[in-house]
């Protein structure tokens, strides 16, 4: 079976964030994505890839 392609609000539901932050972030190349005639396309495999890599990264730790 080929990759699943995944639309920009299909990966807002999934990453359960507003479809603006995917948006913003794809712009940013803070998620793997890539443009089909204008349009946010996201491969399912490098999203998992990318949650998984999001996991075992070291936290920040906010504060003084």
């Amino acid at each position: 079976m080929p990759d699943e392609i995944l639309t920009l609000p299909e990966v807002a539901i999934l990453l359960k964030v507003a479809e603006k932050t995917v948006y913003t972030m794809a712009q940013k190349a803070q998620l793997p994505a890539f443009k089909v005639r204008g349009q946010w396309r996201f491969k399912r495999v490098d999203l998992d890839r990318w949650i998984e890599q999001q996991k075992a990264a070291p936290r920040k730790e906010g504060g003084s």
